[in-house]
């Protein structure tokens, strides 16, 4: 099975970087084929109808929904900003979804976020949910949320608590059996 994985933050060693590298060992645990992408890859304008229609779709956006057909499942790890998704990855989406077929449709997604705040970046997985399904995605309904991000990983960047690390363990597994499910 093919997992595309990404955090959705522009800075290096984001918390949500950090949990998404722990996220690959799980998968790479679970016999996956794991595609760890950089988000800083996939530049793209703010959309504007005129730049899309004078100078097409950018490459950045060309080139997520390339890996996106690749894939049996994605799985994000999203920041939360001022109580909802980062413009970054809304935008990117926005351009995404101009291309058809939709690259979004039927996919199947899971969300999670890691965030210094108590409710983990909760709020905007909720946010983040909205355009995903509207464009045809199967969101899976259980998120990981990491609150105290900032204090939650060891030197190692593993995640100190061992009670978290099998709630997130759980998470992935039930996705990837979701994913079988499908696929049969």
């Amino acid at each position: 099975m093919k997992i595309l994985a990404f955090a959705a933050s522009l800075k290096k060693n984001s918390v949500n970087a950090m949990l998404i590298k722990i996220v690959s060992k799980i998968l790479k645990e679970q016999d996956c084929d794991i595609e760890l992408i950089d988000f800083s890859e996939f530049d793209v304008p703010i959309y504007n109808g005129d730049i899309e229609e004078s100078k097409g779709i950018p490459s950045g956006a060309l080139k997520l929904k390339e890996k996106i057909e690749k894939c049996d499942g994605i799985v994000i790890s999203s920041p939360e900003y001022n109580y909802s998704v980062p413009g970054t990855l809304k935008n990117l989406i926005d351009w995404t979804s101009r291309i058809r077929p939709q690259p979004f449709k039927d996919r199947n997604i899971l969300v999670m976020s890691a965030s210094p705040a108590m409710a983990g970046g909760v709020r905007g997985l909720w946010h983040l949910r909205v355009p995903l399904e509207g464009l045809g995605a199967f969101v899976y309904p259980e998120m990981f949320s990491l609150a105290v991000a900032h204090e939650a990983f060891d030197s190692q960047g593993n995640l100190k608590d061992k009670n978290l690390v099998n709630t997130l363990e759980n998470n992935i597994k039930s996705f990837l059996k979701h994913i079988k499910n499908e696929c049969k």
